[in-house]
């Protein structure tokens, strides 16, 4: 029966009831996601976090994230029912954010974090195997440029909610600076459920059997050999490429001197707004020219924008360069490059992961990058602190243009 309900999507097009059902929970996800994660430098500033806390809590979030998707993608492989599993990481991610409204210091904002990331982890890779299974081939790349553009619509959507609502609560923060933060925090819980329904009400998938022979460890090792090359590529790019929530700090700490943080945080989110503009714009179009030119070719080139990018953010550090326009161009490259390796990776998965272990396949392209980012998070942040923000992204951007010509390699 699940076989039929996927021929039966497939006849139908690649924007079929699945895909579109995705896209708009990931749109109410991102939103959720992104409104705090846009305030979030901001806030922890406000309670007194250094910079070296974001990397935590960014690089251990990640490392969990990492362990999960690889969790997911077998127990979905192996059970046959992928729908239940992915909405339960929806609910997990959804609810986690309003933890941060509580904390008085950065080790609640981390244990929120992890939440977080354990529920996108383990569904992120469920997730991606349905959606490849709902669409032929030649298609891929479409659907995949589909769904990463409505997600990017809510996180367009998410900041630009989290900003204003920084901004209308803004008085708050004469008795407590904090204040403003932990509203736009609680506000999260809404596009989080709305998330979790959509997927509920959306999403077709009938439960396959369950496969007694689908041992976890076998099933590993007997992965492609090409695939397990392609992800040395990955994991070289993946530890230079750190959470986004760094672009926002750089953002933040470069204009804070001369607008003051609550001002320069609100000029940094309208920056990832921009960024996540980019994204969702690049997206589609990225998956489109995938399905006529070789994806790896594109998804290169995605990572040598990727270093461009960077190099832009260590001249802002070392000349001390606060033009808005300036840093504006740099978040727009940066949601150029998170659209092709966003869109890219996984659909470059599907092609060389068969359908049946496809959910761990995505685990795996999960974990090492998950993986990538526990150390790059971990290492910008001590750099940050214990030398300068500009030699943090030097490490960053060398490790990057190894990924952009490994990549090229893995056949």
């Amino acid at each position: 029966m699940s076989e039929d309900i996927n021929q039966k999507n497939k006849k139908s097009g690649w924007l079929n009831r699945n895909v579109i059902g995705m896209g708009l929970t990931s749109f109410f996800s991102d939103a959720c996601h992104e409104m705090a994660t846009a305030i979030l430098p901001g806030f922890l500033s406000t309670i007194g976090a250094p910079p070296s806390a974001l990397g935590i809590i960014e690089g251990v979030s990640d490392a969990i994230s990492s362990f999960t998707k690889l969790l997911g993608g077998w127990i979905s492989d192996k059970f046959g029912h992928r729908k239940i599993l992915a909405a339960f990481g929806y609910i997990t991610t959804g609810l986690s954010k309003a933890l941060f409204a509580l904390a008085a210091t950065w080790h609640l904002v981390f244990v929120g974090r992890a939440v977080a990331w354990f529920g996108r982890g383990f569904r992120g890779p469920i997730r991606d195997a349905m959606l490849s299974d709902s669409v032929d081939e030649s298609q891929r790349g479409k659907a995949f440029g589909f769904h990463r553009a409505g997600d990017t619509l809510g996180a367009i959507l998410g900041p630009i909610l989290g900003v204003w609502l920084l901004s209308y609560w803004q008085p708050l923060s004469i008795n407590d600076p904090s204040q403003p933060f932990r509203n736009v925090f609680l506000v999260t819980i809404i596009p989080g459920i709305l998330s979790v329904l959509s997927f509920a009400v959306f999403i077709t998938e009938k439960r396959k059997e369950i496969n007694h022979d689908l041992k976890f460890w076998i099933t590993l090792k007997g992965l492609p050999s090409s695939f397990k090359k392609y992800l040395v590529g990955i994991g070289a790019f993946g530890m230079g490429d750190f959470a986004p929530t760094f672009l926002i700090l750089a953002a933040t700490t470069i204009l804070t001197p001369q607008y003051g943080i609550i001002k320069a945080a609100q000029f940094a989110g309208i920056m990832y707004i921009v960024r996540n503009i980019t994204y969702a714009v690049a997206s589609f179009p990225i998956g489109a020219l995938s399905d006529k030119i070789k994806r790896v070719y594109l998804l290169s080139a995605g990572y040598f924008l990727a270093v461009i990018t960077i190099t832009g953010f260590v001249f802002a550090f070392v000349f001390s360069y606060t033009n808005i326009i300036y840093l504006f161009v740099l978040f727009a490259l940066a949601g150029i490059y998170i659209a092709a390796e966003d869109t890219l990776e996984s659909a470059i998965t599907a092609d060389l992961v068969s359908s049946e272990t496809r959910g761990i396949g995505m685990g795996v392209l999960g974990t090492v990058n998950g993986l990538g980012d526990f150390v790059s998070s971990i290492l910008i942040g001590f750099l940050w602190t214990a030398v300068s923000p500009a030699i943090g992204f030097i490490a960053a951007g060398v490790l990057m243009l190894l990924g952009a010509f490994t990549i090229l390699f893995y056949k």
